[in-house]
């Protein structure tokens, strides 16, 4: 396994809560809002949900209907494969094909672009995802991780 891929799921072992209710979801998805306004000056779409419905959704000015589709289809591979929408598809790269041809599901449902992250509770698994879109997928990757350890190290 490359180290890219060994970072990836190092980050997953390390952004894990105790717990995660509706109040966490808004708070890290307010974190996420402002970092992107006062650190990165670009807007962006954040959706953040349990695995039963959504908690938290903002589209920031900049974005558009297009954001929807990749915040849904990134979701879709975090639920599917319990992985980072990035570390899905660097999986696929790593083992000499891409996404679209190694996992044979459709585009239109499943994207292996970054962007969405699992929110795990620790001893109890995957509880959610964390999803963001508006930059490239290692950026949008990057903004859902930082949001994530700025939350959990406060």
């Amino acid at each position: 396994m490359s180290d890219f891929l060994q970072a990836l799921l190092a980050q997953e072992e390390e952004l894990q809560f105790e717990s995660f209710t509706n109040e966490d979801a808004y708070e890290l998805g307010c974190i996420i809002v402002k970092h992107a306004r006062d650190v990165l000056g670009k807007g962006i779409a954040v959706h953040i949900e349990n695995d039963e419905y959504p908690l938290f959704t903002h589209y920031m000015t900049g974005t558009s209907k297009d954001n929807m589709y990749w915040v849904n289809t990134k979701k879709n591979v975090v639920n599917r494969y319990g992985h980072s929408s990035l570390y899905v598809g660097e999986m696929y790269k790593a083992q000499g094909t891409t996404f679209k041809e190694g996992s044979g599901l459709s585009l239109d449902e499943y994207q292996g672009e970054g962007g969405s992250f699992p929110i795990i509770v620790r001893g109890r698994g995957k509880a959610g995802t964390v999803t963001v879109s508006g930059l490239t997928g290692e950026e949008d990757h990057q903004v859902a991780v930082d949001g994530l350890r700025t939350y959990l190290t406060r």
